[in-house]
């Protein structure tokens, strides 16, 4: 890599990074009443309560209703007995298994024991765990341990969790830390580190998916492994609309940068370092998959990306069907437009008046940032509602369900701009009305609603195609298509 390579990449990019400040968007301090210690990820449950979860580096996890004039949260589950934290060390994700509504479990990834200690060694932990008779409250001597992994330093430790549209449970683990990955752990397939994993949590404790890259191998690889080559991805999240899975991997002394991660794919790292060589004497990049994004070390841009998800709200729709993500050290957000096939193309948004330590959406879409050093949570809207609730949706409408196709649950978004007597109404390809989800008076705003693909008595229906209907005051006033997979 001649340095003439690295500046003329650099000064491409540069011209990217400096355009004006987004005029479309604004960030919200949300819940004024509201902070929370180290909070590192933000998740709904799924389960139409439109509830939020904050996870706290400490190991707790606190559940408020996802209101404004919210003023106070509820310690949902305490681990701090069982994790190690600080740094980048301590409980780094939660994710709600599909199918929460009915069976209450959940998942964390979290830290716990110390370097060289051979009783109880530093290592990466991921458990099941599920909600009490209570469902603000979970059941903290529920914990089953699925899988663990030693680690040899206490950085680059990964720690985002999250179900993909197969079902799946996503993993995404860092190199083992230091730098320079110097035991070369991203591109070691005989290790759990710098990858991202995929395991099926029916199994006890977990199966293979059998469209693992690697299952049924039979050169020592882990089977768990869905792809490789990462250094630490910190964040990342599937869109409903595409399915496709969007990953932030943070750089080591000159590049951050995105990726869209599928299967089987080699990221790089340590040979490359978003699209420049890292590892010269080495630098080979045949079999390699290059990110679709990166950006360099400088203060136009950044140090350490935070990754966040592809905007499908609606409060500010001037970033739908972007991504959006940030950067930790200078607080910077931008919003990537990407189509899969041309080049993509960045749009600086904002400087956030917090330290981005990840991103969140609610049930409806709606994005959130959150602020590790300050402990508050900013929402996304239009510019014109900067300082307020977010504006009234101006019609009835129901939105695209997500997932879909879907197998398991699907949750129905749908908005009133009044007070108003509505229905939800499930039909068949032949017209027979097969399931009414809610009926009543709901307030205006932005609303979800949950269809597990059963009828009104819990009998599953077959696959198909199913049409969804929002009723207002006897009326029909929109209507989706749904598939069903079985």
């Amino acid at each position: 890599m001649t340095m003439m390579r690295l500046w003329s990449g650099a000064i491409v990019l540069l011209a990217c990074l400096t355009p004006t400040v987004s005029a479309q968007v604004s960030l919200v301090r949300t819940f004024p009443a509201l902070t929370f210690s180290s909070p590192v990820d933000l998740q709904n449950a799924g389960d139409g309560t439109n509830r939020l979860f904050v996870v706290e580096r400490s190991g707790r996890i606190r559940v408020f209703p996802n209101n404004p004039s919210a003023a106070s949260s509820s310690v949902f589950l305490d681990i701090t007995d069982k994790v190690r934290a600080g740094g980048e060390l301590g409980l780094l994700g939660l994710a709600f298994h599909p199918q929460y509504a009915s069976n209450g479990f959940f998942y964390v990834n979290y830290t716990r024991g110390f370097l060289g200690n051979l009783s109880n060694p530093l290592r990466s932990v991921i458990a099941r765990y599920q909600v009490s008779a209570d469902p603000n409250h979970a059941d903290s001597l529920s914990g089953q341990v699925l899988l663990e992994f030693s680690q040899p330093y206490e950085n680059h430790n990964g720690g985002q969790l999250a179900f993909g549209p197969d079902g799946y449970l996503y993993i995404a683990t860092g190199d083992g830390g230091s730098g320079g990955d110097p035991q070369n752990n991203a591109q070691n397939r005989s290790t759990l580190l710098g990858k991202i994993l995929r395991i099926d949590v029916s199994g006890t404790p977990y199966a293979i998916p059998p469209t693992n890259p690697f299952a049924g191998n039979v050169l020592g690889y882990r089977e768990e492994i869905y792809a490789y080559g990462l250094r630490n991805p910190w964040r990342f999240s599937f869109d409903p609309q595409t399915g496709w899975l969007w990953a932030a991997d943070v750089g080591q002394g000159l590049w951050e940068e995105i990726d869209i991660v599928t299967a089987g794919r080699n990221y790089g790292w340590r040979i490359m370092e978003g699209f420049e060589c890292y590892n010269a004497s080495s630098c080979d990049t045949s079999g390699l998959t290059l990110p679709i994004w990166s950006y360099y070390h400088e203060p136009l841009g950044g140090y350490s990306v935070t990754g966040g998800y592809v905007y499908r709200g609606s409060f500010a729709p001037g970033l739908v069907g972007k991504y959006i993500y940030g950067d930790y050290v200078t607080q910077r957000i931008w919003a990537l437009s990407y189509d899969g096939t041309g080049p993509a193309s960045n749009e600086f948004l904002l400087t956030a008046p917090a330290s981005v330590s990840s991103f969140g959406v609610d049930e409806t879409g709606e994005l959130y940032v959150v602020d590790l050093n300050g402990g508050g949570l900013y929402r996304f809207d239009s510019a014109s509602s900067a300082g307020g609730q977010g504006p009234l949706p101006s019609m009835f409408r129901l939105r695209q369900n997500y997932p879909n196709p879907f197998n398991g649950q699907t949750v129905i978004p749908f908005s009133l701009p009044s007070s108003s007597d509505i229905a939800i109404m499930i039909y068949d390809i032949r017209g027979r009305e097969v399931r009414r989800l809610t009926s009543g008076t709901w307030d205006a705003g932005e609303h979800s609603v949950q269809w597990d693909g059963t009828d009104g008595a819990g009998r599953a229906l077959s696959s198909g195609l199913y049409t969804v209907q929002l009723v207002v005051d006897g009326t029909i006033s929109d209507a989706r298509s749904m598939t069903l997979l079985k």
